[in-house]
């Protein structure tokens, strides 16, 4: 079987050195440490920004003393946690390939 390429064999759409491969791995890690970082810093603020309210509602709330458990205290907590970690670190995530996608003006 014969391979169909529309693609000349020593062209550069179809060299891909190991060194920019490397250099892709290494931007794409990066890119991804940065939003875990970013993104760890956000759910830890947005935690004990809703703990403190919360906790504060349950002890001076009759209404919250009454329903709202232990469990769903965490639940609460953990929720807007766990989504500010993933909407920072997208945020992240996107806005370091856009800026890196780029190729950047040199200073003299």
């Amino acid at each position: 079987m014969a391979k169909i390429n529309n693609v000349a064999p020593h062209s550069p759409l179809e060299r891909s050195t190991l060194a920019s491969l490397d250099h892709k791995l290494a931007m794409a890690k990066r890119c991804s440490h940065e939003g875990v970082m970013a993104g760890a810093k956000a759910a830890i603020a947005a935690g004990v920004a809703t703990a403190i309210p919360t906790l504060a509602s349950v002890r001076m709330l009759p209404w919250a003393k009454a329903n709202l458990n232990h469990t769903a205290q965490a639940l609460i907590i953990s929720t807007v946690a766990g989504a500010a970690y993933f909407i920072v670190a997208d945020k992240t995530v996107l806005a370091t390939a856009r800026k890196n996608s780029f190729k950047q003006p040199t200073n003299p």
